[in-house]
């Protein structure tokens, strides 16, 4: 047969086992030139800026014809 727990293990007990795995929220800052959320040391996504110059050429929207 394969052990079992003696005991039931607390709520507390449990959660000082667990409290390495909580998540963390990603660090987000503004665009200093759009002002739009990004990731920091990433390209934003909606102008393409990063470090002050131009990384990615971004298209403009397209206009729906009717």
């Amino acid at each position: 047969m394969t052990p079992l727990p003696k005991r039931k293990t607390a709520k507390a007990r449990q959660g000082e086992r667990r409290s390495h795995l909580a998540l963390t929220p990603k660090a987000l800052m503004n665009c200093p030139q759009c002002g739009n959320a990004k990731l920091q040391h990433h390209v934003c996504n909606t102008c393409g800026n990063y470090d002050g110059r131009e990384a990615v050429e971004m298209e403009s929207p397209k206009k729906k014809s009717k």
